[in-house]
């Protein structure tokens, strides 16, 4: 066996500071199986509560080495000396650290954990322990705030002194737990902590608090009350957007969630919008809180840049802006890892890490300070090894890479990597023996065949790393071969025994192959081989090989024989193209033939799509051919999307000049876009064979500006009321802008002026405009139009509009109205109609006179071509007042004179009792009834209804007689009934019935049972 290496350590570890560490080296072999702490727990930064019920606070440190580490603590670089100074607050479980009844003047402070055996120290990251606390609002008063209806207010919260990262906000209404819940209306800022209420209405009345909690130190806070008073005001007048709360410059790091607070008093409430200047909002984005907010969620570098947002109300803009500057902590981008070197060998340890701003680098070994950038040794000794630490470090945090460094020295040794004892060659082949021995420093190798040594020659060389190559090997080749290793510290050696292979050939070799898509494609191969190898087929494609378990849907290899692999390519697709290779492989050697496939197919996507000349409604747009996959491109389709399209993988059609893009051109001018828009483009090209794959996105591109040229639709308008006049129209939509500061120009003028007025509406989507002018008269006819105006200028007129303001009201009553009673529950009412105004309709208003009031009276609505009616629902003999008005949109007119009917009595209650009913011969029946006399308060009677009809139906014959009695043809087949009621002039009384047949009567519905049996006898002994 060989002497195993010696490994030392560096002498550093044995000065007093670092304590004895080892007494003696360490052997380098089997029982080598110790290596340096490292990390698997570090301590972080903590925010401990200073009211914490638990009274303890601990940070975490747990390292893994061979032998097991032992671990110190320091705080604000200064160690806690937890042996020789026991500390009341200080202990030590494992490698954890625990303060108990953490103090915050004593405690506060930087951190960190110190781990060490023999082969070196590391030191943990730093953590930051502070303690949270969130102290009670001043109790002193808050004076009474008073503001005036339809003004802004800003409560201030005046936050306490606090230590705690998570605090909110938030603000109680009169009492817990009333909270107020912020809208478009009321905003609560996170960063001062301030309520905003845009427009005080007269429900703002109350006492406001602040409310403050922290979850990390589980504490909140409430400050005294802030009356808050709202004047009422006869006028509310409005206010422009007046911003209050402004997002400050604002520093973020990549990855992390960053919300920026806008938010404007103002009356109208002003809407908040967002934008980026010189670019669009982060697709990462999210707006909330009514507009308030802007969330950027998962930060990027490229989101940095001014941030601004705008509000406006019909009164004014707002703007404010503010730099978003993204950085990051360090990141690794390469770093140290564990490394054995030979003594006396050139080493260079370097890191590289990504941060923004630049990191600075710097080292340490075995815990003490030990330059920085980068480490070079020229010439390895012992006192080099040990445990390095490299360290990366800017303005937003730190970060730590060890790696343990072990120089070593000993003799050549085989036993972990001999010579191959049996080693293949293939006739008329290379054949390279490997010799890795271990050995410190590096060994001189040499070789032997048998017992011949072998020296550099045309056919045998011996290469610098040890390894023997033999050129052109024969039969005569084989034999023994004997590497020998020689250093400073010893001497090895190793053999093994070479055998000669026949080469393996290939004979059929694949063809170049051309394919349209979805065809098969059969690419052959054949080998010849030494029959006592085994051989194997390998394709691949390009530097592609090919799986063929996992890409089965395409690739399959055939295996017909044993020295045949054929590759078939099923549904050949464009990817598929390119130089296959077929290697038949050995143990031994290998023989590589290549053949082209060819996929004719669509074209492939064009290349570097960019946009140039962009002018208001055109662009320039070129780009460079891409493949036509061996078919000529015979045209090209243009495709935009722009910053409306509500799908981002929707893409249209654009329109070109000339309309059919050939398929010789590589530029072409799309047409017909939107000003002031941003826009994407693409090309696809397009062969016999199908249209092609898109092009990548151009860059985005915004179209220059210019005058609106769409107008705004549905005009129109009116007035509710005296005084003022309404403007209304639909607004454009933002893709019809065509430029910044986009709004209305409103114009109008009443029928006989001539010079139209002129105000501007600054709010893009307003849809209305009020003017108010006390000397306006009623039912004015005004002349309106609506155009379109931003940066550029105004666009054209809408076509005008006619619209009228408020009517007033009838001034005239009607006259001459006439009521007549036409039963004791209805009456006919007449009167002469109002000509000289607008008059929509009429009401018809009535009600009894001593019994009602007036109220409560039944009311009727006419249109105006209606001058009588018939009023209904009427009390009988009643003393009635009737009173007709006219009326239009603006109210109803002066009252006519009220005139006074009477209706007439009740018509009776009680009905003709039928009492007799014969059947004469036959023929006729005669049915009788009994006289009905009116009581005092019924109307007189005038005679009596008879109707005669089948049962179910509605009508019949309708006689009117002033006899008892009546005689009526006997039917000839089914049923009829006989229905009689008293006729008066306040009514009809209610109706008896009787039912007959051919046979007689059958019923009668005001008899009594005993008088209809008579009756029945009756009629059957008159048949006898």
């Amino acid at each position: 066996m060989s002497p195993p290496c010696v490994l030392l350590f560096s002498l550093s570890l044995l000065i007093p500071s670092t304590a004895l560490l080892f007494d003696m080296p360490r052997i380098y072999g089997d029982d080598a199986t110790g290596y340096g702490p490292v990390f698997e727990e570090q301590p972080m930064d903590t925010i401990y509560p200073e009211e914490s019920p638990e009274g303890k606070l601990s940070m975490n440190c747990r390292a893994r080495a061979n032998p097991p580490v032992t671990y110190k603590w320091k705080i604000n670089s200064w160690e806690i000396k937890l042996l020789e100074q026991p500390d009341e607050h200080y202990s030590l479980v494992g490698g954890n650290l625990v303060v108990t009844n953490p103090d915050r003047s004593k405690h506060t402070g930087r951190y960190v954990c110190v781990a060490q055996n023999i082969y070196g120290i590391i030191i943990s990251k730093e953590a930051i322990v502070k303690f949270g606390y969130l102290n009670p609002f001043s109790t002193e008063e808050r004076e009474a705030v008073q503001v005036r209806e339809g003004q802004g207010v800003v409560l201030l919260c005046v936050p306490p002194d606090h230590n705690a990262d998570d605090v909110t906000f938030r603000w109680i209404l009169n009492e817990a737990p009333n909270f107020l819940y912020p809208d478009k209306r009321r905003f609560v800022s996170q960063t001062t902590g301030n309520l905003y209420i845009s427009k005080v209405e007269p429900s703002d009345f109350g006492n406001y608090s602040c409310y403050m909690s922290s979850l990390a130190v589980s504490k909140s806070v409430i400050s005294p009350f802030i009356p808050l008073i709202p004047l009422t005001e006869r006028t509310v007048y409005k206010y422009a957007a007046d911003i209050r709360v402004k997002f400050p410059k604002t520093y973020a790091l990549v990855n992390q969630n960053v919300t920026l607070e806008c938010f404007a008093l103002g009356n109208p409430i002003p809407e908040i919008r967002w934008r980026k200047l010189d670019a669009e909002l982060p697709a990462n984005h999210e707006i909330t809180m009514a507009g308030a907010l802007l969330h950027l969620f998962n930060v990027q570098i490229e989101d940095e840049g001014y941030y601004e947002c705008e509000a406006l109300n019909s009164k004014g803009k707002d703007w404010h802006k503010a730099y978003l500057y993204v950085e990051a902590a360090p990141e690794w981008a390469a770093h140290i890892n564990d490394t054995e070197k030979d003594i006396g060998s050139e080493l260079t340890l370097s890191c590289v890490a990504n941060a923004r701003p630049e990191p600075y680098i710097r080292w340490l070994k075995n815990g003490y300070s030990y330059g920085k950038g980068e480490l070079k040794f020229s010439s390895l000794t012992f006192e080099d090894s040990g445990m390095y630490q490299c360290i990366a470090e800017n303005r937003h945090g730190s970060i730590y890479a060890n790696a343990e460094l072990r120089v070593i020295a000993c003799p050549p040794t085989f036993e972990n990597n001999p010579v191959r004892r049996r080693l293949l060659g293939a006739r008329n082949g290379r054949v390279v023996i490997e010799c890795k021995p271990k050995a410190a420093p590096r060994a001189k190798i040499t070789w032997s065949k048998g017992t011949t040594m072998l020296t550099n020659s045309s056919r045998i060389r011996v290469w610098d790393d040890g390894s023997l190559e033999i050129f052109n090997a024969t039969k005569a080749d084989e034999g023994m071969y004997t590497c020998f290793a020689e250093n400073d510290r010893g001497k090895g050696n190793s053999t093994g025994t070479l055998s000669i292979t026949e080469a393996t050939q290939i004979t059929v070799a694949p063809s170049d192959t051309e394919v349209r898509v979805g065809e098969t494609a059969r690419l052959q191969c054949v080998a010849f081989h030494d029959p006592d190898l085994d051989i194997t087929f390998i394709w691949s494609v390009d530097t592609h090989v090919i799986d063929f378990d996992r890409e089965n849907e395409y690739y399959e290899r055939i295996m017909t024989r044993e020295s045949s692999g054929e590759l078939w390519i099923k549904n050949a697709q464009l990817r598929h193209a390119g130089r296959y290779s077929c290697t038949a492989q050995t143990i031994v050697d290998n023989s590589t033939a290549w053949a082209d496939l060819i996929v004719n197919g669509p074209p492939g996507p064009p290349g570097g799509v960019r946009a140039e000349e962009i002018r208001e409604k055109t662009v320039r747009l070129v780009w460079t051919r891409g493949t036509s996959n061996h078919s000529p491109i015979i045209k090209y389709i243009i495709q935009t999307r722009d910053q409306f399209t509500p799908d981002r993988e929707e893409w249209r059609d654009a329109s070109t000049s000339p309309p059919v893009v050939q398929g010789s051109e590589e530029m072409t001018t799309v047409v017909d876009l939107y000003p002031w828009c941003y826009y994407e483009f693409r090309a696809i090209a397009v062969n016999d064979l199908g249209m092609g794959e898109p092009s990548i996105p151009s860059i985005k591109i915004r179209t220059y500006d210019a005058v609106p040229t769409m107008a705004p639709p549905d005009i129109g308008g009116g007035s509710n009321v005296n005084g003022e006049v309404f403007i209304t129209w639909t607004p454009l939509l933002p893709q019809y802008y065509n430029g910044k500061k986009f709004g209305y120009v409103v114009a109008f003028k009443q029928h006989d002026e001539y010079e139209w007025r002129r105000v501007t509406v600054a709010d893009p989507e307003a849809r209305r405009y009020v003017h108010k002018d006390s000397y306006i008269l009623p039912n004015t006819e005004f002349q309106v139009k609506v155009k379109a105006y931003n940066i550029k200028g105004e666009g054209p007129y809408s076509l005008t509009a006619v619209i009228y303001t408020a009517q007033d009201v009838p001034s005239e009553a009607p006259t001459e109205v006439v009521a007549r009673a036409m039963t004791a529950t209805e009456a006919m009412v007449w009167w002469l109609p109002v000509y000289q105004q607008i008059v929509e309709g009429y009401q018809v208003k009535y009600w009894r006179k001593y019994d009602d009031n007036e109220a409560a009276a039944q009311r009727m609505l006419l249109p105006n071509y209606i001058n009588q009616t018939l009023l209904e629902n009427m009390l009988p003999d009643s003393h009635y007042l009737v009173e007709v008005r006219a009326y239009n949109s603006a109210g109803f007119g002066p009252p006519s004179e009220h005139y006074e009917m009477y209706t007439k009595k009740a018509p009776p209650a009680r009905p003709a009792r039928i009492y007799r009913t014969y059947n004469l011969l036959g023929t006729y029946i005669n049915v009788a009834w009994d006289h009905v006399y009116p009581l005092d308060n019924e109307s007189y009677i005038e005679g009596y209804k008879v109707l005669f009809k089948k049962p179910g139906h509605l009508t019949g014959i309708l006689y009117t007689t002033g006899k008892h009695y009546m005689d009526f043809p006997v039917p000839s087949e089914g049923d009829f009934v006989v229905e009689v009621r008293a006729r008066s002039e306040g009514g009809d009384g209610p109706i008896s019935r009787v039912r007959i047949s051919a046979g007689g009567v059958l019923s009668a519905q005001s008899f009594s049972l005993a008088l209809l049996l008579v009756v029945a006898l009756c009629c059957l002994g008159f048949q006898m």
